[in-house]
């Protein structure tokens, strides 16, 4: 395991199954001593983005929605952006080379020339120190290497399997468990 998993995928092992967790996939934005914090970048509401950010709607992703990002401080908003400047944008923390963090502060107008695409999230996944590890080795979560695209996809739903699938192996296999076990 990474000593940080800033710029990684978390995703929900079957063990999860029946959380609030079921089938997450968590793009990890911070994780240090103090805890870890992510999005859950594969849940999308039927809120439009232009309905809360209406300034943000003409650089948001397809489909440009608010997505459910985790279940700690659901009226907060974050949001993500693709980074297509080789420079970072002003109010733009980058994640990985190519997903920032945006400032939603920050005027539209200065950070839209330096990005692709952006998605909101409501709600963030948290974690207090030590406690993300201990579910890890419990076996929760699978620990991948996520895309530059991943967090922008217009299929997020079918995120969780895509990402598994493309793992190869006994992942791949995971990928194809249905939603209800029962029912295999």
């Amino acid at each position: 395991m990474p000593v940080s998993l800033v710029g990684h995928l978390l995703v929900a092992t079957p063990l999860l199954r029946e959380s609030a967790f079921d089938r997450a996939v968590i793009l990890m934005l911070s994780h240090d001593d103090d805890g870890a914090l992510g999005v859950v970048v594969n849940r999308p509401t039927d809120v439009p983005v232009d309905s809360m950010l209406p300034e943000w709607t003409h650089v948001a992703s397809d489909p440009a929605v608010i997505f459910d990002g985790g279940p700690v401080s659901p009226e907060s908003a974050l949001a993500l952006v693709f980074v297509d400047a080789e420079s970072e944008p002003l109010g733009v923390r980058r994640i990985t080379p190519q997903v920032g963090l945006v400032d939603l502060d920050t005027p539209v107008e200065v950070v839209e020339q330096g990005v692709s695409g952006l998605r909101v999230f409501s709600g963030y996944a948290g974690w207090s120190p030590d406690q993300l590890e201990s579910e890890i080795d419990e076996g929760s979560w699978y620990v991948l290497d996520a895309q530059p695209g991943d967090a922008f996809r217009a299929d997020a739903t079918e995120l969780w399997r895509t990402v598994l699938h493309r793992e190869g192996g006994d992942l791949a296999l995971v990928s194809t468990f249905p939603e209800d076990p029962s029912l295999n």
